[in-house]
């Protein structure tokens, strides 16, 4: 089910520059009970992303608005908000700079069964694809997705023995998962890598960061290589849907300890 500004719609239909450009970006957020989970948290990504990209100010009274009327449709499931810049008249990659942001906002019932990754785990690789740096995209999730996309389909083929990939920027720094931000813990230190150069700051992560120091935990964001993780005393990955879920494996490198990963999810069942 798709609203488009408020106005419920059953397909979308998109202008050349959102279909040759992917001018816009998005969020995707868990519903639960009704509620959309950590929904301040995802405005503030998406006005920080309309920042970068130099859209104008999005409505967030009448967002909030269209996401209670989606929220009302099911009570449970995915939420999805994308935020779109059209043509309005204008060709090529000039735009207006009074364009008002299209408001896209997509539900779906189907939230992903992950019991046997909260059961039992989940196998890293890394991925032979490397993701470029750029201050201005690093951290928002944008509309092109191509190096996802590429990652995606080459981790499939060798999806029996992994269920995510490691992800490296071109300068060979650890950055991520496919569809998740990675945490390691060493003793009372948990590190994440560092956003600023690639990647995507999931509100996920932003939770984990904030309540770690609550728990008596330090964290770090670094830049590092991906074999620092050989280090680690217990490794997982996060994101909106998951929404937390322990790594067993990266390669042959195995991992036992879960303390912390469980820790955070009961804390988290109470949000």
């Amino acid at each position: 089910m798709y609203w488009l500004n408020g106005v419920s719609e059953k397909k979308l239909s998109l202008d050349g520059r959102i279909f040759l450009f992917g001018d816009g970006f998005f969020t995707t957020a868990r519903l639960r009970n009704g509620q959309v989970e950590l929904l301040d948290w995802h405005l503030d990504r998406l006005m920080l992303a309309g920042k970068r990209l130099l859209f104008n100010d999005l409505d967030i009274d009448s967002l909030c608005q269209e996401l209670k009327v989606a929220s009302e449709y099911g009570k449970n499931g995915v939420i999805q908000i994308v935020i779109l810049r059209s043509a309005s008249g204008e060709t090529g990659y000039s735009f207006r700079k009074n364009i008002e942001p299209l408001r896209v906002i997509y539900y779906s019932s189907i939230v992903k069964d992950h019991k046997n990754w909260h059961k039992y785990g989940i196998r890293l690789v890394k991925s032979n694809i490397r993701i470029s740096r750029n201050l201005l995209l690093a951290g928002i999730k944008h509309l092109n997705r191509l190096e996802y996309i590429l990652i995606r389909a080459h981790w499939i083929s060798n999806q029996e023995c992994a269920d995510e990939v490691l992800i490296l920027d071109t300068a060979g720094n650890l950055i991520e998962c496919c569809t998740a931000n990675i945490f390691w813990r060493i003793g009372c230190d948990v590190f994440t890598p560092s956003l600023v150069y690639a990647g995507v700051s999931g509100v996920m992560r932003r939770w984990i960061l904030q309540l770690l120091p609550q728990l008596g935990y330090n964290f770090h964001e670094i830049t590092t290589g991906p074999e620092i993780l050989k280090n680690a005393e217990e490794v997982f990955i996060s994101n909106s849907l998951l929404p937390l879920v322990s790594v067993v494996s990266i390669e042959e490198h195995r991992y036992i300890d879960r303390t912390l990963c469980n820790l955070l999810l009961s804390y988290y069942t109470t949000l």
